[in-house]
């Protein structure tokens, strides 16, 4: 679980600083004119807290279960962090506090 808490910080920090902003789904696929009307730096942003969000629970729960010998918590907070962060990035990432107003 700790690999995949490191991955979700590897991707927050390649896809904010890195800018690979091809690694957001539908991004890559968008016409030029339609990439311009997002702030996809706000988007990035996005994606970054919620990556080292999930990372942070993850990190949380295997710490937990290991003090309290139970593996059924490290599980529940992978899940937990899934459950929470995939669903809130969608619907964060597509409202409208990301398009630009021109």
């Amino acid at each position: 679980m700790i690999l995949t808490a490191i991955i979700f910080i590897i991707l927050g920090i390649i896809i904010k600083y890195g800018k690979m902003y091809w690694l957001i789904a539908g991004y890559n696929t968008m016409p030029k004119e339609e990439k311009e009307k997002y702030d996809i730096e706000g988007i990035a942003s996005e994606f970054r807290n919620v990556m080292f969000g999930m990372a942070l629970i993850i990190i949380v729960g295997y710490f937990i279960a290991d003090m309290t010998e139970s593996p059924n918590i490290e599980n529940f907070a992978f899940w937990t962090s899934m459950a929470i962060g995939i669903p809130y990035l969608l619907i964060k990432s597509n409202s409208k506090k990301f398009k630009i107003k021109k």
